[in-house]
């Protein structure tokens, strides 16, 4: 690889799967660094255990939003070409790291989204009807809003290149960032691409804490971050986005255009 990538993996209380997750990732990139939000359980001890990653810790838990920005932050600070974001509770695949890499390396994308639904793998499992209707209904607002051609609104699997972070500025700290996020990177004008990674829930009954759980607070929560932060952009001239015509290599699904 001619650039330098970090991974940036956001842990809360991931006891369960942290050790194996890291051991896992080493295999492909040798830059990693946790974001331990406030963890209660062993994730600390665990992590003090770890040789080669370097760890910033949350005194308290500040949120999914807030763990993201820390990385942003980190990334652009060390001067790394690519920053790849995923989840520690094995829901997202180390294995599907190389294509993340593959796809910076062809320089011609700023954010390279992971996506559960562009390309149905094998066996799939079925994600919570609350969360998929969820998922639908704030992709097909994103893409009619904004221009965009995403297929996955929510998918924290992601590779971003870490010129273009300064863009952004996340100050909604829980799970509706994702919403701040699209409507920044809209505004900035980055070209956008997605390539499939394998849908997996492990624990459906995971919870988002508090009024996040109950399905239609949670829709409520995210529309009003949307509409917040469009306000906030009130005036811009964003660049027409989309979707860049990117081919997606060997990855066992179809390729990524304009539209798709």
């Amino acid at each position: 690889m001619s650039q330098r990538f970090l991974l940036a993996i956001p842990v809360y209380n991931e006891e369960q799967y942290l050790s194996k997750v890291l051991q896992r990732s080493r295999e492909y990139l040798p830059h990693i660094l946790v974001i331990d939000d406030g963890s209660t359980d062993s994730t600390a001890k665990l992590l003090e255990k770890e040789d080669g990653i370097s760890v910033i810790r949350h005194p308290e838990n500040r949120g999914y939003g807030a763990s993201l920005a820390s990385a942003f932050s980190y990334a652009i600070r060390e001067n790394f070409d690519w920053l790849i974001t995923m989840d520690c509770d094995e829901q997202h695949e180390p294995a599907f790291l190389p294509r993340f890499t593959e796809a910076a390396e062809r320089d011609d994308c700023d954010i390279i989204s992971g996506s559960r639904y562009l390309y149905e793998f094998d066996a799939p499992d079925v994600p919570p009807a609350d969360r998929r209707a969820i998922n639908q209904r704030v992709t097909k607002m994103l893409n009619d809003r904004l221009g965009l051609s995403i297929t996955d609104g929510f998918c924290g699997f992601k590779a971003y290149r870490v010129d273009c972070l300064r863009n952004f500025s996340i100050t909604v700290p829980g799970y509706a960032m994702p919403m701040q996020f699209w409507v920044q990177a809209w505004r900035a004008g980055l070209r956008i691409s997605e390539i499939p990674v394998r849908l997996i829930y492990n624990d459906p009954t995971r919870h988002f804490g508090g009024l996040l759980d109950d399905p239609v607070s949670r829709i409520q929560h995210y529309l009003a971050v949307f509409e917040s932060e469009m306000n906030a952009a009130a005036g811009a001239n964003p660049a027409s986005n989309s979707l860049a015509d990117c081919s997606f290599f060997d990855c066992d699904g179809p390729s990524c255009a304009v539209g798709s």
